[in-house]
């Protein structure tokens, strides 16, 4: 069978290449196919204890099965499509976004307008913006970051998934609405270059208690940087660093459902 593979990030720079196929066996599995892709880019082998696997856009198991025609995305450690601007019953509203283009402080102003009604007594609004202080590299990046320490980051290269990472937004805002009662949100991520000091992420959580809003936004910011496919470069003057941890493929263990307060 012929299945589909697809790199991204520092995989994709060290393999030289996005998009490529295999040949395997019937019966193969996704670590089968990693193993052929190492044999074909032995320069990728060292990074498999960071790598998590997806299968036709999903995460999926090493173990998992394949089939003729199947999608496989190499997963590197994550930073953490289009729109989905969705009204629905009872003042349910959802946007997700993936933008190519810029965007300034008053995206805020621009979600909240598109996401709130009379009731909310609360919204709730984080803006991550490009910081000239390193960050920590992703497994393998560690020479290239001891290369670059305590030089000024100039700006950020952001790469995604974009089918699956929407995907994995929405689940996102599944599990807030179960959690947190918050079923208004929108949650925006740049895609391309991000001059310094430009904003890279951006979060609106409307409620109508400030406990569920601010509650829903923490849990919107940090569990979309730990399981969302979207990767991000540090860029200096002669290099770049790619930075992240392995990317998580469900929810924090410890994260439990919380009342809203009045």
């Amino acid at each position: 069978m012929r299945v589909h593979v697809r790199l991204f990030a520092v995989q994709r720079e060290l393999a030289g290449t996005r998009d490529l196929d295999l040949e395997l066996p019937d019966g193969a599995t996704i670590e089968d196919a990693w193993a052929a892709l190492v044999a074909r880019f032995p320069v990728l082998g060292p990074g498999r204890p960071s790598i998590r696997f997806a299968r036709n856009a999903a995460y999926a198991a090493p173990t998992t099965g394949l089939a003729d025609g199947d999608e496989i995305a190499m997963i590197p450690p994550v930073s953490g499509g289009a729109t989905d601007d969705r009204a629905g019953a009872a003042g349910h509203r959802r946007i997700v976004e993936l933008r190519a283009d810029a965007f300034d402080a008053g995206i805020l102003a621009e979600l909240s307008d598109r996401l709130a009604l009379p009731q909310d007594g609360a919204v709730v609004g984080f803006l991550g913006v490009t910081r000239v202080t390193p960050g920590t590299p992703a497994p393998g990046q560690e020479a290239e970051g001891r290369r670059h320490a305590g030089r000024a980051v100039e700006a950020l290269d952001y790469e995604a998934h974009d089918v699956m990472a929407r995907r994995v937004i929405e689940t996102i805002a599944d599990e807030i609405g179960a959690r947190f009662g918050v079923t208004r949100l929108g949650i925006v991520h740049r895609t391309g270059e991000v001059p310094l000091g430009a904003p890279s992420v951006a979060i609106v959580a409307c409620a109508p208690h400030r406990d569920a809003a601010f509650a829903a936004a923490r849990y919107a910011i940090d569990e979309t940087k730990a399981r969302a496919p979207i990767w991000k470069a540090e860029r200096f003057s002669d290099g770049k660093v790619w930075i992240g941890e392995p990317a998580r493929d469900a929810p924090k263990t410890e994260a439990t459902p919380r009342e809203p307060s009045v």
